[in-house]
C-alpha cells in the first residue's frame, strides 16, 4: 500500500511538470550564459534592456588565460566578421562581470576597423565581454574567461604612489606603422594618465573619460569613453583602415576637466 501510494505521488509529480510552462521546465539562473555566470542576467539588463540580442562567435575576445599582474590585464576585441554578417558596427562595450566596477569602455568605431587592444583593471577572475550593438539597434555577445590573482582595482597605481603622475598628466605618445599581416595603418597610443578607481582610501575617482580622434580632413575616426578600470597609463591600439589620412588630432578630456589634446603623425 505504501509502495501504490508513492508511485501516485511520483506520477503525480511528473504530470505537473509536464503541465509547466516551458520557461519554468528550463529555468536558468544564469540567463544561458555559456560561461555560467549568476551576473550576466543583470548585465544584460542593465546595458542590453529589451533590445534584441544573443550570444555571438562572431566577435573574438582574447585575455590572458591567468592575469599575472591584474592592473594591467590585456584584452583584444576584433568584431570584423560580426561586421561582414550582422552589418556595420555602431558601439563595443567592454564589461566585466564580478568588477567592482564592471564597465570598462564604450568604443564607437565610426570610420575605422572594430578593432581594439587595450589593459585594464582586474579586481577577481571574471567573464569579460564585449556586447556589440550594430547600426540597426541589434547587439550581439562575445566572452571570455580570465582568471586572476585579485586586487587590481584597489590599490594604487605605480605613478600615483610616487607622485610622479602631475609632471606627465596628459602627455600623449603615439605612433603609427602599417599591419604587414593584415593590411591597413595600426595606431598605438599611450595617454599618460593615473586612473585612479575611487576604491582606494584617500584617492576620489580620477580617470580619463573620452578620447576621439580626428583625421587630416577633420573626420572623426573614433570615440572612446573610458571608465576607471582602464590601467594607469592607457596603452590602445586600434586599426585605422586602409585609406588613412595623416597627421591626426587626439583630443580628450577627464573627469576633473583636464583636457588631451596632441597631434599623432606617421
Amino acid at each position: 500500500m505504501h509502495t501504490d501510494w508513492t508511485r501516485r505521488q511520483v506520477l503525480a509529480g511528473l504530470g505537473a511538470l509536464a503541465a509547466a510552462p516551458a520557461w519554468a521546465q528550463s529555468a536558468d539562473p544564469t540567463g544561458g550564459d555559456p560561461l555560467g555566470s549568476m551576473q550576466w542576467p543583470v548585465l544584460q539588463k542593465k546595458h542590453i534592456g529589451a533590445a534584441p540580442w544573443q550570444f555571438s562567435d562572431g566577435i573574438a575576445v582574447k585575455g590572458p588565460e591567468f592575469a599575472e599582474d591584474a592592473m594591467n590585464v590585456p584584452i583584444f576585441v576584433d568584431a570584423r566578421a560580426l561586421a561582414r554578417s550582422a552589418g556595420p558596427i555602431a558601439l563595443i562595450r567592454l564589461v566585466a562581470d564580478r568588477n567592482p566596477i564592471q564597465h570598462i569602455l564604450d568604443f564607437e568605431p565610426l570610420a575605422c576597423w572594430p578593432v581594439l587592444a587595450f589593459r585594464f583593471r582586474m579586481e577577481q577572475g571574471s567573464p569579460v565581454r564585449a556586447l556589440v550593438r550594430t547600426r540597426d539597434g541589434r547587439w550581439y555577445v562575445g566572452q571570455t574567461w580570465v582568471n586572476a590573482a585579485g586586487g587590481g582595482c584597489t590599490v594604487p597605481g605605480l605613478t600615483r604612489a610616487d607622485g610622479s603622475w602631475s609632471r606627465t598628466l596628459g602627455q600623449v605618445q603615439g605612433r603609427v606603422f602599417r599591419n604587414v599581416i593584415e593590411g591597413g595603418t595600426r595606431l598605438r597610443l599611450r595617454v599618460m594618465h593615473p586612473m585612479d578607481t575611487g576604491l582606494v582610501a584617500g584617492i576620489p575617482a580620477f580617470h580619463l573619460e573620452q578620447l576621439v580622434l580626428r583625421d587630416a580632413r577633420d573626420q572623426t575616426l573614433w570615440r572612446l569613453n573610458l571608465h576607471e578600470p582602464v590601467s594607469e597609463n592607457p596603452l590602445l591600439t586600434l586599426e585605422l583602415g586602409d585609406t588613412v589620412h595623416g597627421p591626426w588630432q587626439l583630443t580628450g578630456r577627464d573627469n576633473n576637466g583636464n583636457r588631451i589634446d596632441a597631434q599623432v603623425s606617421a
